[in-house]
């Protein structure tokens, strides 16, 4: 098949979680025979610079970039108070990306054309005008759900009635489109039966996969095991749950065992962070190899409170052998068995009865992150997941062709 994927940012380096789920559909369609084209927006928020992309790659992929400043305007973000649009999609409308995929698809026919997100959907008109490609939607998250999770965590009168205003106009916009594409590839089983409740449209959920050869676990827990989060933080849940767990948490499990320390990696660490005097947390930053970073430790801490969709990096973590401790909000998506290849930790004492309880008995972390491998193993191969998408992809054109003959 002959495939175009519209992206909201790159998909290369798969150094963030929707880089990386692009990316294992990009990678695993190509090892499957298909060809695939990306064309994505390079922004101030998330930049590329095309050649250090690898030249296999980009000869691959023929991956092009259309640059746009995504940056919140003060002004336009006052004037949308008054109109029915939603801002958060608005900033991703760009006449440069419309003429760029016009001449794509008036020189090549595609089976398949795949918005990676709602932000990509306000080019399916330009799409059906040139192309009579099946349009699927590849739902990383049910997008107004991530707000109207931090909205009622928000105690400020203002900005809680602004995001109110954000969330009716994205979640008017993300219903209006299920109906205009051809096929919905939600990233979880959760966030699928949402879709299939609201619209007619063909849902299946694909999940995040990964390459299990390029995962060498590392099951062995020392002595005293060492915490551990990974995750970029200009996503606003992670933030969000690790200012949580820092000003909750981290004290009251110094006080159970007070040696214990945590490890914060990932990308744009917020000056707060950075600045932060927490006893036996060592903020690292941008890390060059997030693999060897997280086998260097032995239990990831993930408090989300927010979200949708699935945690890439708690996948990730399991496949390298991990045991994890998040919330129900993190583990959504997951396919887990409690305290057999995850822990969930709903509050605090929880989160700190677990992390003491890890700390003074690794073996208990060993098992969990050998089971947290075999889950992975089982459900997450990509090479798997692949051929489920491939399945989908032939249901939803096979529909055209029947159309056609009748």
């Amino acid at each position: 098949m002959n495939i175009l994927m519209l992206c909201n940012k790159s998909p290369f380096p798969p150094s963030e979680g929707g880089p990386m789920a692009m990316n294992s559909i990009v990678t695993g369609l190509l090892e499957a025979g298909h060809n695939v084209r990306i064309l994505a927006f390079n922004s101030n928020k998330y930049h590329i610079e095309k050649d250090s992309i690898p030249l296999e790659y980009r000869r691959q992929t023929r991956i092009d970039f259309v640059d746009i400043d995504l940056s919140i305007k003060p002004v336009e973000a006052f004037k949308n108070l008054f109109s029915d649009e939603s801002y958060h999609v608005k900033r991703f409308l760009s006449k440069d990306f419309t003429n760029k995929l016009e001449k794509i698809l008036k020189k090549d026919r595609f089976d398949i054309v795949q918005l990676e997100t709602i932000y990509m959907a306000p080019y399916i008109e330009t799409i059906r005008q040139h192309s009579k490609a099946k349009i699927v939607l590849r739902a990383h998250n049910v997008e107004h759900k991530i707000w109207e999770r931090i909205a009622k965590k928000t105690f400020f009168f203002a900005k809680r009635w602004y995001l109110r205003h954000l969330i009716r106009t994205l979640r008017t916009f993300e219903m209006s489109i299920l109906d205009k594409v051809d096929g919905i590839a939600a990233i979880t089983t959760t966030d699928a039966s949402f879709f299939r409740r609201v619209t007619a449209t063909p849902v299946i959920d694909i999940p995040f996969g990964v390459d299990i050869e390029k995962f060498d676990p590392v099951f062995e827990v020392g002595n005293v095991p060492t915490f551990y989060h990974i995750g970029s933080m200009n996503w606003m849940p992670n933030e969000e749950g690790i200012k949580w767990f820092l000003n909750n948490a981290w004290d009251h499990v110094l006080e159970r065992v007070p040696e214990a320390k945590l490890y914060l990696a990932g990308r744009n660490m917020p000056k707060w962070l950075q600045k932060t005097r927490k006893r036996n947390v060592v903020v690292v930053g941008e890390v060059p190899d997030a693999h060897e970073f997280v086998n260097q430790h032995n239990v990831a801490v993930v408090p989300l409170l927010s979200g949708s969709g699935m945690r890439i990096k708690i996948i990730e973590s399991m496949a390298l052998g991990k045991t994890v401790i998040t919330t129900l909000v993190g583990a959504e998506g997951i396919q887990y068995s409690e305290f057999e290849n995850i822990i969930i930790a709903e509050n605090v004492p929880k989160l700190v009865e677990n992390i003491s309880r890890l700390y003074n008995h690794p073996e208990e972390a060993e098992a969990i992150g050998l089971n947290a491998r075999r889950l992975v193993e089982e459900l997450y191969d990509n090479k798997k997941i692949i051929n489920r998408l491939e399945l989908f992809y032939k249901e939803i054109t096979s529909k055209r062709e029947i159309t056609i003959l009748n």
